[in-house]
C-alpha cells in the first residue's frame, strides 16, 4: 500500500509547455523528469562526458521527506546513459531548480531533446540517525569482512 504526500511544484519559464512529472503506471515508484532544453538546440552528450540537464522545475517537499533522482533503466540499457550521482538527493529545504547530472557511458553521442524523459524522481521519507559513540561494536558472523567477503 502506498501513501500520498503533497508536494508543491513550480515550472520555471524555460519549462513552459512541458508536462509535469508523472507516474507512468499505477504502481510506478518514480515520477519521470523531462529535459527542459531549447526545442531547436538539443544537448549533445558525447561518449564519456557528463552534463547537468535542466528540468525547469522547483519543488517544496514537506519536512521529513526527500526526493531521490534515479536513472531510467531504458536509457542505461539502450544507450549507456545514466545519472552520474545516483541517486541524487533533493533535501526538503532546497528550493532551486532540479537538474539531472547525466553521463554517457555509451559509444556514440546521445542527443537530449526537449521533453525527453531523462530520469525519475522518487519521493521518500527520511529517517535521521542518532549517532552513539561506543567503545566496541556488537559482533556478527561477518565481522569486518568487506568487499567480496560474502561471495563473488
Amino acid at each position: 500500500m502506498s501513501a500520498t504526500v503533497k508536494v508543491d511544484i513550480r515550472q520555471l519559464p524555460h519549462a513552459e509547455g512541458l508536462a509535469l512529472p508523472a507516474y507512468q503506471t499505477a504502481d510506478a515508484a518514480g515520477l519521470d523528469l523531462l529535459a527542459a532544453v531549447p526545442q531547436d538546440t538539443p544537448m549533445i552528450l558525447a561518449p564519456g562526458k557528463h552534463a547537468m540537464v535542466p528540468t525547469g522545475l522547483t519543488i517544496a517537499l514537506p519536512s521529513g521527506y526527500e526526493a531521490q533522482v534515479r536513472p531510467r533503466s531504458g536509457l542505461a540499457a539502450k544507450h549507456g546513459v545514466t545519472v552520474l550521482n545516483s541517486p541524487g538527493t533533493i533535501d526538503a529545504d532546497y528550493r532551486g531548480e532540479i537538474s539531472v547530472i547525466l553521463i554517457n557511458h555509451g559509444e556514440t553521442s546521445f542527443p537530449i531533446r526537449r521533453g525527453e524523459r531523462i530520469a525519475q524522481m522518487v519521493i521518500a521519507p527520511v529517517v535521521r540517525a542518532a549517532l552513539v559513540v561506543v567503545e566496541e561494536l556488537s559482533g556478527t558472523g561477518r565481522g569486518s569482512g568487506g568487499f567480496g567477503s560474502t561471495g563473488r
